[in-house]
């Protein structure tokens, strides 16, 4: 290891960076020292913009994968270099509104009671009952676990914080049945190495695979399930502050979102059409 790149590691260290992040910021700067075949402290700023260039029109990378890249560089050089003088943009990016795709109650059912074990069953009930993002409920320990306060506490979610969410009862009986089964001991989902937790690839494998095997279509990913908890808890007259919290968002804006989903806000408007009066159609209709 260069003493550049421990230097730039103990940067983000000292700034609790996570894992991602530092593995993110430090591929973003041997990608530009790839690029130019130069140390990243002797390269210039019109060759930093070259290389973004690159990565946008020859290398065709999304703006949000451009983006880590300039948080990377501009991380490396303002603070670990202290070249404040280092001009690094791309535009900003044009607005995408995605609406989560949210499952009824009758294809979650479908869901879970197709499942093909007690353990992909268990996770995906876990992960909807409780609003889990997957690199959250495959952390998940059995001490997190509480059937006294029935809470679920998840540690370090995103943001480093921990915070508490709520258990259902249905779910603990549920998680009984699976820990009499598998055993686990540490984590509640272990790989197959129980002494480290399932992978946040498997997770996702096993979700679209239940999912086809349930004959579902909605859903981009693991994360579904995670909307269709705060949308039915907010169908079911939760205040969005309750749900913030549960989420673990950091701003009720996050939370708001799902304010455009919910099946009962949609079904309690009424169309401008319907108070049109058309009756005259109908009489046209008969004299015809």
């Amino acid at each position: 290891m260069t003493p550049l790149r421990s230097r730039m590691i103990n940067d983000m260290k000292l700034r609790n960076f996570s894992t991602k992040t530092q593995t993110a910021y430090l591929s973003a700067v041997a990608g530009l020292a790839q690029y130019c075949k130069q140390s990243p402290d002797r390269i210039n700023n019109e060759k930093i913009q070259r290389y973004l260039l690159y990565l946008k029109e020859e290398r065709e990378l999304s703006w949000s994968s451009c983006n880590i890249v300039i948080c990377g560089l501009r991380f490396f050089y303002s603070k670990t270099l202290g070249k404040t003088s280092t001009s690094l943009s791309i535009p900003p990016r044009k607005q995408q509104t995605r609406l989560p795709e949210i499952f009824s109650f009758k294809e979650l059912e479908r869901l879970f009671v197709s499942a093909s074990s007690p353990k992909r069953r268990a996770l995906l009930m876990t992960t909807y009952a409780a609003g889990l993002r997957v690199s959250e409920v495959v952390n998940l320990k059995v001490s997190d676990i509480d059937g006294e306060r029935m809470t679920i506490r998840v540690e370090q979610g995103k943001g480093n914080k921990d915070r508490y969410t709520i258990l259902s009862k249905r779910l603990l009986e549920e998680l009984r049945l699976y820990w009499k089964m598998y055993r686990p001991r540490i984590w509640l989902f272990p790989s197959q190495n129980p002494k480290k937790s399932m992978h946040i690839g498997t997770a996702q494998k096993i979700y679209y695979q239940e999912k086809e095997r349930a004959g579902l279509t909605k859903g981009r990913g693991i994360h579904t399930l995670r909307h269709c908890f705060a949308t039915h808890l907010l169908e079911a007259g939760t205040d969005l502050r309750t749900i913030q919290v549960l989420m673990g968002h950091n701003s009720i804006t996050t939370t708001m979102v799902y304010l455009q989903v919910t099946r009962k806000r949609l079904e309690s408007l009424q169309s401008p059409f319907d108070l049109l009066d058309l009756s005259q159609i109908n009489n046209f209709q008969h004299k015809r």
